[in-house]
Formats: C-alpha cells, sequence, structure tokens
C-alpha cells in the first residue's frame, strides 16, 4: 500500500465487480451503454438497473462522469466515466479526464473509497502501462489540489496477471 497525502493507494488482482467498497469505477462510453469488457461484467452482476440509471443521465461529453447505484453489486455506487465514444477510441487526454471527474464524482458524494479499472484498456485497447501512469498521475494530482477531500482509498482493480503487474509497477514507479 502507498500513500499520497491522506490517501492511502492500493493495487489489487481480482473481479472488480466482487469489491466491498463505496463506488467502483466503469470504464464507460460516452452513451453508457454497457455491452462488453467491464461494463458488461457490471450489469451482468448488477442487473439492468444501472445501464438504465446510467443511460437515462447521457450522452456525455466523452471524459464526463455520471453516478448511479450498485444495483445487486457489493458495492453502493457506481461511477461512469466516459473514456470514449461510439467509436470506441481512446486516447491519454480521455482517460486523464475521466479519472478525474470519477474522483471529482466521488468527492460529490462524499465517498471515501473507490476502485478503478484500467480505464481504456479492455474495449479502447489502450496500453495498460500508460493508462497507469496517467491515472496515478491525474489521482495524485487531484490529492494535491484537494488536501482536504474525503476520498481515502483508491484501489487499482486489475484482472488478469499481467495487468495486475503493469499497475504494481506503475505505481511503484510514480508515487
Amino acid at each position: 500500500m502507498m500513500q499520497v497525502g491522506d490517501v492511502n493507494i492500493k493495487v489489487v488482482k481480482g473481479d472488480i465487480t466482487e469489491q466491498e467498497v463505496e463506488a467502483i469505477v466503469n470504464a464507460a462510453n460516452n452513451h453508457f451503454i454497457m455491452g462488453g469488457g467491464v461494463a458488461g461484467a457490471i450489469k451482468r452482476k448488477g442487473g439492468k438497473i444501472i445501464e438504465d440509471e446510467a443511460v437515462a443521465q447521457g450522452p456525455v461529453e466523452v471524459g464526463e462522469a455520471v453516478i448511479t447505484s450498485g444495483g445487486k453489486l457489493p458495492a453502493r455506487f457506481v461511477i461512469h466515466a466516459s473514456t470514449m465514444g461510439m467509436d470506441f477510441k481512446t486516447s491519454a487526454e480521455k482517460i486523464k479526464a475521466a479519472t478525474f471527474n470519477a474522483l471529482k464524482k466521488a468527492e460529490e458524494k462524499g465517498i471515501k473509497q473507490l476502485a478503478f479499472p484500467a480505464l481504456g484498456c479492455g474495449v479502447g485497447r489502450f496500453s495498460v502501462r500508460k493508462a497507469a501512469e496517467i491515472m496515478i498521475e491525474q489521482i495524485k494530482s487531484y490529492i494535491n489540489e484537494n488536501p482536504s477531500t474525503c476520498i481515502r482509498e483508491v484501489i487499482f482493480v486489475l484482472y488478469t496477471q499481467k495487468d495486475y503487474q503493469e499497475f504494481l509497477s506503475a505505481v511503484k514507479n510514480n508515487l
């Protein structure tokens, strides 16, 4: 476990849909249609209600985020961070904005603990290593600019051993 200000940062290998946290982040498209990847897994385990609540708040600009209930998931909330449009293409700027806006949504709701997947790396095919560096930099910047943040723990949850190793290495090198 690493620390930035008063916020603990952890990297775990596992299934984000099984995390017992206040909120998980969904790597979403800007229409919030939950088809494949992390979004599809969240919808399958948490129920269509999550997608219905998200779609009702969209579409938004890529990089924006919305918050919904967690449906049947252990997490109370899902923060849908749009990392791509319907073209399924993402970029460093989009991942940066989505990470920042997910943290902002958590702050607005008073969420203390949230779990992130590797944003933009599944369907968006972005480099896991680069996404890790962008997300860590954005989280550090957010915490440093908001030292009194209510967020106390950020957990990166990676599904494969390879992605877990990439994030762990990036966290160690950038914190």
